[in-house]
């Protein structure tokens, strides 16, 4: 169980690293707008508009992932299959974000969709 854990916990975190990006473009703007963040966000283009994009799609891979986390707990399935999958969700969402920021595309998707499949795959075993 330590392993989906920690699974969990990158993903709660991952939302926040992904900004990290944007918030040295947003830098870049002027300085960091702490009164108005997110209306110097919608100036963001390139490389900051796509940070901001990763770190919007981790709030929403999270979800998801969350509800296969608590799939797998809540029908006592911890496996090594189960714990196979979660952490392949972690490598996918951190390779998609990487992708993200490089403006891979194509490649950026087939990781979105490996992540989106882990967290199915971890609900279809749990039933």
């Amino acid at each position: 169980m330590t392993t989906l854990l920690v699974c969990a916990l990158m993903a709660v975190t991952m939302p926040y690293v992904a900004r990290i990006p944007a918030i040295i473009e947003m830098n870049k703007l002027g300085g960091y707008d702490n009164k108005h963040p997110r209306q110097q966000q919608t100036q963001l283009t390139g490389l900051g508009a796509r940070a901001l994009a990763a770190h919007q799609n981790c709030f929403e891979s999270l979800a998801v992932f969350a509800v296969a986390l608590a799939a797998v707990l809540g029908t006592n399935n911890v496996n090594a299959v189960t714990e196979t999958l979660a952490m392949t969700h972690i490598v996918a969402r951190i390779l998609f974000c990487t992708f993200y920021y490089l403006n891979l595309d194509i490649i950026r998707s087939i990781t979105w969709l490996v992540g989106m499949g882990t967290a199915i795959g971890m609900i279809a075993v749990s039933l």
